[in-house]
């Protein structure tokens, strides 16, 4: 979840933690990118890896929209350093996501009652299967879940966000259409050009539509991305993505182009 250990860890990441899946991920991704960091951006982090498994921050929050389970975190954390080095206040508002970059403000609907929060994200987490997010123990309170412990939501980025009265965190402006645009499922990102042609061969087979792009990251390694696509909508792209990981390519995520 949001462990200390996080703001010490500098690795790299994503999906089931199993001995031989890490071993299968390190072959398919070759060089790790660090996320660009552009000026005004929201903070993010490099790649970091916890209990194996490896995660791949976002460097955008743009398009992002996800549904899943909902838990919450309280006491054991409280006074303790969150992945973005504030202090985790129990009773404040914020949440713990994998990926989003830190800063990133969300809107949580309760998907069986319809009921909505927008928060902030500050903390890594939740490290559990099928878990997307994890509220404060303030946050999780206004949704009413800390008596069932976890429910199905909706989680979707804002385009920006404030503290409004109370210390809250509001929308300060209109949500854009994050359904819509131009999206690619990502692969790997390979340093040898061979290594990324073979993954292009085995997705191509798959009847996957699949581009190289190449990339220069931050420390001047030379990469070559695999992505299939281009999607217009993030339902056709979380299908993708859902079959690149079942057949092989945990790492794989969604990027807006």
């Amino acid at each position: 979840m949001k462990h200390t250990a996080l703001i010490l860890v500098a690795a790299i990441a994503l999906f089931f933690p199993a001995c031989a899946s890490k071993e299968r991920i390190k072959k398919q991704v070759g060089v790790v990118e660090k996320a660009p960091q552009a000026t005004g951006a929201l903070k993010s982090v490099r790649p970091y890896t916890i209990g194996g498994v490896m995660y791949y921050p976002l460097s955008d929050a743009y398009g992002y929209e996800e549904t899943g389970i909902a838990s919450w975190y309280g006491k054991d954390f409280h006074g303790k350093p969150t992945a973005n080095g504030e202090i985790y206040d129990m009773h404040g508002v914020t949440a713990a996501h994998k990926t989003l970059p830190l800063g990133t403000m969300v809107e949580v609907t309760r998907l069986d009652n319809g009921s909505k929060l927008v928060t902030r994200i500050n903390d890594r987490g939740p490290f559990v299967a099928d878990r997307i997010i994890d509220l404060s123990y303030g946050s999780a309170k206004k949704l009413e879940i800390v008596g069932s412990g976890t429910t199905r939501v909706r989680v979707v980025a804002l385009a920006e966000g404030k503290a409004g009265e109370g210390g809250a965190p509001v929308p300060s402006r209109p949500l854009p259409d994050f359904n819509h645009g131009v999206f690619y499922a990502q692969a790997g990102a390979f340093a040898d050009p061979a290594n990324a042609q073979r993954t292009r061969e085995s997705l191509t087979a798959l009847n996957h539509k699949v581009r190289l792009q190449p990339h220069t990251a931050p420390d001047g390694t030379r990469l070559t991305r695999v992505q299939v696509g281009p999607f217009g909508d993030m339902d056709s792209a979380r299908a993708s993505l859902a079959t690149l990981k079942d057949n092989g390519y945990p790492g794989s995520f969604i990027i807006a182009d």
